[in-house]
């Protein structure tokens, strides 16, 4: 038979008071147990006295005979001093869900693409300023390559206008 000193239930609905028992194992929580160790009212204040009482010497001899403290009872018995709690260590208790992760990849892809967007923008708001200068050299090639045209034009237009002019003569 494993016995264990655990919590077992009572109190009314939304009003929760536990009593420290030790029973077998294989019972229910708030089944017959074999002895009460204490009591757990967790509706008192953390600092007061009568949150937590306990039988230190009858706990000390269940400890004795092989019983298991749960969890939440350890914890009582170290905050006592009569039953050191070894610290676990759990490196992933911080660590988000899936789901979480993927919105969070999604947050961080949206965000990206958002300042991708925005240094676009920064950038083509700089771009016309700079623009009007770069143009400008495209303008004077261009105004040199049309003057020899201009020039070219400017000869034919003589001879069109001596054509004209024969022709209202007639």
């Amino acid at each position: 038979m494993a016995i264990a000193i655990r919590l077992s239930r009572g109190g009314a609905k939304k009003r929760p008071y536990y009593r420290i028992v030790a029973a077998d194992s294989r019972r229910a929580r708030d089944g017959k147990y074999l002895e009460q160790l204490g009591t757990y009212n967790p509706m008192l204040p953390k600092g007061d006295e009568k949150r937590v009482t306990l039988i230190e010497d009858r706990i000390k001899y269940w400890l004795g005979v092989g019983a298991q403290p749960s969890d939440r009872v350890l914890r009582f018995l170290d905050a006592a001093g009569i039953m050191e709690r070894t610290p676990r260590n759990n490196p992933q208790k911080a660590e988000p869900g899936e789901a979480a992760k993927e919105r969070a990849e999604e947050k961080a892809a949206k965000a990206a693409e958002a300042e991708e967007a925005k240094k676009a923008a920064e950038e083509e708001a700089k771009a016309p300023a700079e623009e009007p200068a770069a143009e400008e050299a495209p303008a004077e090639e261009a105004a040199a390559e049309e003057a020899p045209a201009e020039e070219a034009a400017a000869e034919e237009a003589p001879a069109e206008e001596a054509a004209e002019e024969e022709k209202k003569e007639d």
